[in-house]
């Protein structure tokens, strides 16, 4: 099992949702350490999320409207696996997608969970390079509502300090991709 993970024992599956992107339980557990209880969890397929670098070393962001938070938030573009997708699969095709960059170079930067209190979802991190603007990028998907925002780490560091509206995916491998940005 990836992560150390440790299956507690399923005694009863109280509520279970399919939903368009991620499945939500209530389950009744007896955890490793012998506690019983319920639990809520959201079951979620991981995610993929490009730190992307233009040649001039700019960093390429979204600013994306988010209906969770009434309103929109700086990240990194990234994308939800996809049926047997491999991470690095979602993220060459939300790159285009999402930006309309393609990138020639691809480093993986980690993997880690998103919020492992209520979730099982890993976001997937990579770092890409040799970024190229694609002449006709592809349409986007019909729920996105995102603008493209280039900054320098710098800018993006000093963004996150100074409290703009950052999400924690991107913080992380922001800080994950720091050692390589010059």
């Amino acid at each position: 099992m990836p992560l150390g993970r440790e299956l507690p024992q399923l005694l009863k599956q109280r509520l279970f949702h399919k939903g368009r992107k991620f499945d939500f339980e209530v389950n009744r557990l007896r955890l490793p350490n012998k506690a019983e209880g319920e639990w809520e969890c959201i079951r979620h397929p991981g995610g993929a999320l490009a730190v992307p670098v233009t040649p001039e070393g700019k960093l390429v962001l979204v600013r994306q409207y988010r209906f969770a938070i009434q309103g929109r938030i700086l990240e990194f573009p990234a994308g939800t696996l996809e049926g047997k997708e491999q991470p690095l699969e979602t993220i060459q095709r939300e790159i285009q997608e999402e930006t309309g960059y393609s990138a020639q170079k691809w480093e993986k930067l980690g993997e880690f969970f998103l919020a492992p209190g209520y979730s099982d979802e890993i976001i997937y991190a990579f770092l890409a390079q040799d970024l190229e603007k694609l002449e006709t990028p592809p349409a986007q998907d019909g729920d996105e509502d995102l603008e493209t925002v280039l900054l320098t780490p710098e800018e993006l560091e000093k963004a996150i300090l100074e409290g703009e509206l950052v999400d924690a995916k991107s913080i992380s491998s922001f800080f994950l991709a720091r050692p390589f940005l010059v």
